[in-house]
């Protein structure tokens, strides 16, 4: 007598926004007579449910034998074996192309192996293995394919945030959030994300390599580094403590991991000492070729599933699953920083948005800038729920999703300016700032720190069950928000802080060629390299101005490459002259800059006493020289940008940009020994102690 046993498959799915259906899927095996089995035979191989039994509705999807035999599965790895066991026991028929149609032991042997294998590693980097992968995606592609609205339940409203500034007033005191983020900027850890390559732009590898700017050549890897070093020794100066350490957690991917380790190796580090920089790579899930949530195979190689970034809201999981949290919490860190790989000018909003975080005492921040109305920016928002405040969270809304939302409430005028000629809901920036304690109860919950995932797939037509190429799960790590909702429930104090454009905001995202077919369309932020480091120029003018400095510039810019640019003053202040602005008070007494001119000041102990600059200047001090400009006067051909030809045969760093920097004639003052120095009207450096 043959006793039938089922394998009980039940994963639980929350959605987007906290509603939870569980999915139960009750899976027969069963030997060549019907009966049911437990444990495939390892005589007769692998075989699919028939019909009868007592399986449920997905297990009758799909009544066709398929069989995996002995001989096939003798040929596997145990992992894999294993793997192939699991997908076809809990498998409603979606999957039978994946394991179906094998030929016999001997033929594509190594192909077999390969694909076991390749489902062994899917199943063991996933979350509830990838089972549970394929119950989300079929319960979100058919919420997807029904249209479902996640909003249905909610209310948007302006959530709660301060508004700072740089050279104006804000909602909250410059100098006051300055203060309070110094206080805990030593406590503090950063995680960079930065799991892509430089496709986009116009650049093959990695965007962490490209160069922020053609003054000093620092790529964005190297102006983040010496940021966190800065920060570190302001850190140690404030504190007294000369062994405080700034981590530094960079997520990388596949595609990026091998190059971004060689960058590191090859500049040792930037500096930064063995330990400090900690690399975490994210896992590539199965790619979906349709609306059953089947698994997406190669079209060249069978035994090959493809596979798709899962997005960067992997970086919560993996801080938890390497033990960083652990590790972070036991030496008392307070705050974790995330910075995404493009956008050098975010680093100005760190140590204000600190403060911010400590006066609200906001478990997660999200760094903002104005947003215009319709504008294609996610927007922060809160979400209040209808009928039970638990459920409430402020999370980024995507602004395809929040014009239909506000359409429907209120007004009924949707995404619309506010008497500022803004939103008044905050653009997100993408950068975060988030308190420990809070942030390592939410990843130690049940989700382990996976955020709740999404699909976006393009249908063929309207029948929205074919894909026109495959897709897969997503997350976003400025969604980490329904964690904390979820764990925390109304005690999660999630809010923002908005700053300047100018100040944060410029990222490198699109190839030249995009930028200037933006910027004929009337755009004013194309976003190419361009104009990243254009702004990276203007804000540093910005900084001299407001320190009382005469700055020769114009507000018109100058079209170089296709892109307008500023006309100069190029103006480079290292994080290592100056990362706050109190800094910066105290080291630019006075002088001028012409509009022609550049400027790089590399070193903390740079002091401009008097300053009259035509040309290009270079002052670069070691730790521990103090140098004094006393009435200096520069006179020189200088730098120019000189456009790239069309057609011409120039490297992608080059082409990305489309015009080269011609370095004529410059002043240089070069200092790496310790001690006190002065340079006067002369020009000559000299040493006075």
């Amino acid at each position: 007598m043959t006793t039938a046993v089922s394998l009980l498959l039940s994963v639980s799915v929350t959605n987007a926004f906290g509603t939870t259906t569980n999915l139960s899927s009750c899976v027969n095996t069963r030997n060549m007579s019907g009966n049911a089995r437990s444990v495939p035979s390892s005589i007769f191989g692998i075989r699919r449910p028939r019909g009868g039994g007592s399986s449920t509705s997905l297990c009758q999807a799909s009544m066709v034998e398929t069989d995996v035999t002995a001989a096939n599965l003798e040929i596997l790895s145990g992992r894999g074996r294993e793997a192939v066991a699991k997908l076809i026991e809990n498998d409603d028929g979606s999957q039978a192309h994946v394991y179906s149609g094998w030929p016999e032991a001997g033929i594509d042997d190594e192909g077999k192996i390969r694909l076991a294998d390749q489902l062994a590693d899917l199943d063991a980097s996933y979350p509830g293995g990838l089972a549970a992968y394929i119950s989300k995606a079929k319960i979100l592609l058919k919420e997807s394919a029904d249209g479902a609205n996640p909003f249905s339940e909610f209310e948007a409203l302006v959530p709660e945030g301060e508004c700072l500034s740089y050279d104006n007033e804000g909602t909250m005191d410059f100098d006051e959030a300055e203060r309070l983020g110094k206080a805990v900027m030593g406590d503090s850890v950063f995680v960079l994300v930065a799991g892509g390559l430089g496709e986009r732009l116009g650049y093959s590898g990695i965007k962490l390599s490209l160069e922020t700017n053609l003054s000093t050549n620092d790529n964005f890897l190297e102006t983040y580094v010496k940021y966190i070093q800065a920060m570190q020794s302001l850190a140690r100066k404030e504190s007294g403590n000369e062994d405080l350490t700034i981590p530094l957690v960079i997520m990388t991917s596949g595609d990026t991991d091998p190059l971004t380790r060689k960058l590191l190796q090859d500049n040792n580090n930037y500096g930064m000492k063995d330990g400090q920089i900690v690399i975490v790579t994210q896992d590539k899930v199965a790619a979906l070729k349709d609306g059953s949530a089947g698994l997406a195979l190669d079209d060249e190689d069978r035994w090959t599933v493809q596979t798709k970034p899962h997005g960067h809201g992997d970086v919560h999981h993996l801080l938890v699953r390497e033990g960083l949290i652990d590790d972070w919490e036991a030496k008392g860190k307070k705050y974790v920083v995330f910075l995404q790989d493009t956008n050098a000018l975010v680093i100005n909003s760190v140590i204000p948005t600190l403060g911010v975080s400590v006066k609200k005492g906001f478990h997660m921040n999200s760094i903002c800038i104005p947003r215009l109305a319709g504008e294609a920016a996610g927007a922060i928002t809160r979400l209040e729920h209808k009928s039970d405040p638990e459920k409430s969270l402020v999370i980024n809304v995507e602004y395809n999703q929040l014009d239909p939302l506000l359409s429907t409430q209120g007004d009924c005028k949707g995404d619309v300016a506010d008497e500022t000629g803004y939103s008044p809901f905050p653009g997100n920036a993408n950068n975060l700032i988030i308190e420990m304690g809070a942030y390592a109860k939410t990843l130690r919950g049940e989700d382990q720190g996976v955020v709740v995932e999404f699909v976006n797939p393009k249908y063929k037509d309207d029948t929205r069950t074919d894909f026109k190429k495959p897709t897969r799960l997503e997350c976003m790590m400025q969604d980490i928000p329904k964690l904390f909702q979820k764990e925390m429930g109304a005690d999660a104090n999630i809010g923002f802080t908005t700053f300047d454009r100018w100040f944060t905001f410029s990222p490198a995202k699109n190839a030249l060629e995009a930028g200037v077919a933006a910027v004929a369309q009337g755009s004013t932020a194309p976003g190419t390299m361009s104009s990243a480091e254009s702004d990276k120029y203007i804000q540093n003018q910005r900084k001299l101005k407001y320190a009382g400095f005469e700055v020769e510039t114009s507000d018109e810019l100058v079209s170089v490459g296709g892109i307008p640019v500023t006309a100069g003053p190029r103006v480079f202040l290292a994080s290592s002259f100056a990362i706050t602005r109190e800094e910066i008070l105290s080291k630019v007494k006075g002088g001028r800059i012409s509009t022609r001119s550049s400027m790089v000041l590399e070193g903390n102990g740079i002091v401009i006493n008097d300053l009259d600059l035509d040309g290009a200047l270079v002052v670069k001090a070691c730790d521990g020289a103090e140098v004094s400009l006393d009435g200096l006067k520069v006179e020189n051909k200088g730098w120019t940008l000189e456009e790239v030809p069309e057609g011409g045969d120039v490297p992608e760093t080059v082409s990305i940009r489309g015009y080269t920097m011609a370095k004529q004639e410059t002043a240089e003052y070069i200092i790496n020994e310790p001690g006190k120095y002065t340079i006067g009207a002369d020009g000559e450096c000299k040493k006075i102690d």
